[in-house]
């Protein structure tokens, strides 16, 4: 699954998301950065008409049509560029802003490529991110192995006849019912979450019945060597069910649900 992020700079929200291993950045969220603009989306209509104008180059040429979340919790397609795109983008905003955005965009290039040379960079960032928001040692274990667990089944669906995050969203949410009743969205639902990561706002019994689902999903399809969306989803829905099956048995003894509306969201930013 291709995630979604969301970065800052200058204390102002830039969406990103990650497609074939490059960062793609909202356009329209730079340009807001770079003008102080009231109407972002205007000034890139804007730009695109003066730089056609002016240099007979096309920008809509250097972007792609991404879904992006907006403001209200639904997803758009919204103009992306990668970072060489958007170097190209910010050469023609006349803003003293810009040269900050550069030096800005160059290091996460630069950490990128130093990611892609040694991967432990990657799981190392993050869980330093994690570490600054105020994350417990104990509950970024688990988030860090239940990351591992995802990207070893989502690799699974790619091979196996899963096409793109449609399809890995099905998968998704038939491991999430199935463990736990709820679907994603109603889960961010019951936990009063938007924008943010579910899984970052799960408590331990959570993230621990999260990863048995996928964990088991993931060794049924390597068993089966399942291939297609119907057996999949099939697989999906045993995977969740063994986990959901083990919750329910655990919630019985404990006389409580482990599935609680409480988040993390009052930690730092």
């Amino acid at each position: 699954m291709e995630p979604t992020k969301i970065v800052l700079f200058r204390h102002k929200q830039i969406r990103r998301i990650l497609q074939n291993g490059e960062w793609w950045f909202s356009v329209v969220d730079i340009i807001s950065v770079l003008t102080d603009s009231e109407d972002s989306k205007d000034y890139w209509y804007r730009m695109k008409v003066r730089v056609k104008f002016e240099d007979d180059f096309q920008l809509s040429t250097i972007c792609r049509q991404l879904k992006l979340e907006s403001v209200d919790g639904k997803k758009y397609a919204t103009d992306c560029a990668n970072a060489e795109g958007i170097f190209r983008i910010v050469q023609s905003i006349p803003s003293p802003k810009a040269e900050p955005l550069k030096r800005w965009l160059a290091k996460v290039g630069y950490e990128r490529i130093q990611e892609i040379e040694d991967p432990e960079l990657a799981t190392k960032r993050t869980r330093m991110l994690y570490k600054a928001k105020g994350y417990p040692d104990d509950w970024i274990e688990k988030r860090m192995r239940g990351i591992i667990i995802r990207e070893e089944l989502t690799k699974e669906w790619q091979e196996r006849g899963a096409r793109d995050d449609r399809d890995y969203k099905i998968l998704t949410a038939e491991i999430s019912k199935a463990t736990f009743g709820l679907t994603p969205s109603s889960y961010k639902k019951l936990k009063g979450l938007k924008r943010e990561n579910l899984r970052d706002h799960m408590n331990d019994f959570e993230l621990i019945f999260t990863m048995l689902g996928e964990k088991t999903t993931t060794e049924i399809h390597k068993n089966e060597d399942s291939k297609g969306m119907s057996k999949l989803a099939e697989d999906a829905n045993i995977g969740g069910s063994i986990a959901g099956e083990a919750r329910v048995k655990i919630e019985k003894k404990l006389g409580r649900s482990i599935i609680t509306n409480s988040n993390f969201k009052k930690l730092k930013k």
